[in-house]
């Protein structure tokens, strides 16, 4: 077995970041390794909910299953998912802070059949993966939450050369 933790600070409050991992299907917008992701649980998301991913993986995609075994809002979720080549169970947590919210994430890594052979490889590698994902979520919410640019009023040097000139006819 392979573990996999890290953690990152999101510029957001704590229930907005938690609300949109919660959804499952918002992660294709930030992680550019998975191909897509569908509920297919029905109720409010909570433990039990259950979805059906795929990540690009060579020349077709791998499909998983992810269910919810744990949910504290906005402070927690824990999780099993479950592909052909592996099994990944564990947590993230959310904290609220003056910053913002740090993100942190526990896996462990089984894999299975001749893949066990690799656990070793598992841990650098998933590592790196799981910290880029979570990075691009950052980016993808702190941009989402920048205001809109505005126009302000024109410098004065602006204005002058724009008057300075005689109207066309």
């Amino acid at each position: 077995m392979t573990h996999i933790r890290g953690e990152v600070l999101i510029r957001r409050p704590v229930e907005e970041v938690f609300d949109f991992v919660a959804d499952q299907r918002n992660e294709p917008t930030y992680n550019p390794d998975m191909v897509f992701s569908e509920r297919v649980s029905t109720g409010p998301i909570g433990v039990g909910s259950r979805f059906r991913a795929a990540v690009g993986s060579g020349r077709r995609p791998v499909e998983m299953r992810i269910e919810y075994t744990a949910f504290d809002r906005p402070h927690l979720i824990a999780s099993t998912t479950t592909m052909a080549a592996a099994e990944f169970s564990g947590t993230l947590t959310f904290k609220s802070t003056p910053a913002g919210t740090v993100l942190r994430w526990s896996w462990q890594v089984r894999p299975k059949g001749a893949l066990r052979l690799m656990g070793p490889v598992f841990g650098p590698i998933g590592s790196r993966r799981e910290q880029r994902t979570w990075a691009r979520l950052r980016d993808h919410l702190e941009a989402a939450a920048k205001p809109p640019l505005r126009p302000g009023p024109v410098p004065t040097r602006f204005r002058r050369a724009a008057t300075s000139h005689p109207p066309a006819a």
